[in-house]
């Protein structure tokens, strides 16, 4: 027996056996790295998410129409909704970043189309034979020897009739319909004899023309187009383009004119290249003929086309002479407006452009109250291009 005293300190001391993992860690941080890159492909390659979490947009459409569908003969459960209108489909557009899903019908090309849930509500004081059905909605068209550009006009015969021996100035207010607040402060705030001018978006563009007529203040559909730098600076939806084919662009008119109806004639919204594009100002130029509409240029584009096309199609059109808020500060817009009334008395008429800036409503709300006083008539647009017209 090895006796106890003479053995080295913890030589025969019992041993602790240490835990071990059956791997190194090198081997574990393999492991995770292939594991993650096989659920990687797998999701690839299995997941039902091909836009990799982009804003989806969901087609509904009925299976019963579609070619060589089989038409069932079990009874449903319940009423159907009522089927879309042939040619179109009902899309839900999912905003990315906020998850609000909005419907919108369109046709069989993608382009929005009305029906009778979204279509704009039949405004009052509109004339039903000046009205002329597209795949839009309802749209404006000369008949029966009416023009909407006269029948729409504001302003009375007594106010025509002394325009004709005094000086006058018609203002134009732009960019209306977006913004409710800034467009009923325009309506409620500036004279009647104030022209208004509505672009084609909003939610609801047509109720704020309503009020703007019962108002009587004139209207104007502002059609966005195409400028030098688009699409960096796009006008809208529906733009037209300098670059497209006259069936695009008259089709994308159709969808700008039924948005709302009563107005007496286009004006521009932007168009820097479109308005200096002969083939592609012409089919639009007809369209205003055909429908007995007026023009304004709005005078941003020193080389438009569109007075020289209008004159050679017959449409009453008219230029605007001064950009009065082109500084938007209170002693530069009073100068636009005192060489307004320089011009207006040189030349017997003069058209003024403006925003619906609050300072812009501000000064030109002052400015008329007293215009008459100096011996200048405030008229709508329509009189003006009357005024020219028996001149």
């Amino acid at each position: 027996m090895t006796d106890d005293l003479s053995a080295p300190l913890g030589q025969n001391a019992p041993r602790k056996r240490r835990f071990r993992l059956p791997f190194t860690a090198p081997q574990a941080i393999a492991t995770v790295c292939g594991l993650f890159l096989l659920t990687f492909l797998g999701f690839a390659l299995f997941g039902r998410d091909p836009m990799g979490g982009e804003p989806v947009v969901v087609a509904k459409y009925d299976p019963a129409k579609l070619p060589g569908a089989v038409q069932s003969t079990i009874p449903p459960a319940a009423p159907a909704a009522p089927a879309a209108p042939s040619g179109q489909r009902t899309v839900t557009i999912i905003y990315g970043s906020s998850g609000e899903r909005r419907e919108m019908k369109v046709g069989d090309d993608g382009a929005p189309t009305n029906t009778d849930a979204d279509a704009p509500v039949m405004m009052s004081g509109i004339n039903q034979r000046l009205l002329e059905n597209s795949r839009y909605g309802m749209v404006p068209v000369a008949a029966d020897g009416l023009k909407p550009w006269r029948v729409y006009a504001s302003g009375t015969d007594l106010q025509r009739a002394r325009s004709a021996a005094m000086p006058t100035i018609s203002i134009v207010i732009g960019g209306l319909g977006v913004g409710a607040a800034k467009t009923n402060d325009a309506i409620v705030k500036l004279p009647p004899a104030v022209t208004l001018a509505f672009t084609p978006y909003g939610s609801d563009p047509g109720k704020l023309v309503e009020r703007a007529r019962a108002r009587k203040h004139e209207v104007l559909l502002q059609l966005p187009m195409e400028p030098y730098d688009y699409p960096d600076n796009d006008p809208g939806p529906q733009t037209l383009l300098a670059t497209a084919g006259p069936e695009q662009n008259v089709d994308r008119l159709m969808w700008l004119m039924s948005r709302f109806q009563g107005y007496v004639g286009f004006a521009n919204f932007m168009g820097s290249r479109f308005l200096v594009t002969d083939p592609a100002l012409q089919p639009i130029m007809q369209q205003a003929a055909r429908r007995g509409l007026a023009w304004l240029d709005d005078g941003s584009v020193p080389r438009s086309l569109a007075g020289q096309l209008a004159t050679a199609q017959g449409v009453p059109a008219a230029t605007a002479d001064v950009v009065v808020d082109q500084v938007p500060t209170s002693a530069e817009i009073d100068k636009s407006l005192m060489k307004l009334e320089t011009l207006a008395r040189e030349r017997g008429s003069a058209v003024g452009m403006a925003s619906a800036l609050p300072i812009s409503i501000e000064r030109i709300g002052t400015w008329s109250q007293r215009l008459e006083s100096r011996g200048i008539l405030l008229v709508p647009l329509t009189t003006t291009l009357m005024k020219s017209k028996s001149s």
